[in-house]
């Protein structure tokens, strides 16, 4: 049941989506300017990734200091996004991809299973990007309570 995730190394997948403020935001946006984190999470609003997007929040200062953006991404709607930003004060872009387009193209979407039964949904998966548009670094397995403390563990290693 293990997804098959993208090699390190190779050419990030391109993407645009909407923000929760719906403007659009693109993976080229970034490159040459940026580190990327792109981190997929599966619900805006619900317990864990409130508790991983707060940790992220908490820690802003740090990731510009290691010239990295913070991009979290989830199938709902931007609209949802606008009132999970609001409601948590966070201070980072949250996208939109309803139809798992993006999902896809990183290998993300795939089998679940929750208390027994499976389905389809989205893999709390992180990846990092280099400014040169590749895949740097793959956490495949996130705690939400630790994700901030991971993620600036692995760029300072990459810096």
């Amino acid at each position: 049941m293990a997804l098959e995730l993208l090699e390190i190394g190779k050419l990030a997948p391109a993407f645009t989506m909407l923000n929760q403020n719906g403007d659009k935001i693109s993976l080229k946006d970034f490159r040459g300017k940026k580190t990327v984190v792109l981190y997929f999470y599966p619900k805006a609003m619900t317990p864990g990734c409130t508790v991983q997007a707060c940790g992220i929040r908490d820690r802003k200062n740090e990731f510009q200091r290691l010239d990295t953006v913070v991009l979290g991404v989830s199938i709902d709607e931007y609209e949802r996004l606008k009132r999970f930003e609001g409601k948590q004060e966070l201070n980072f872009d949250l996208l939109a991809d309803p139809e798992h387009k993006t999902a896809d193209k990183y290998k993300v979407w795939g089998l679940k299973k929750f208390m027994g039964k499976e389905y389809m949904g989205l893999n709390r998966v992180t990846y990092i990007i280099g400014k040169d548009g590749k895949i740097a670094q793959i956490m495949p397995k996130v705690k939400t309570k630790s994700h901030n403390d991971d993620i600036l563990e692995l760029l300072k290693e990459l810096q």
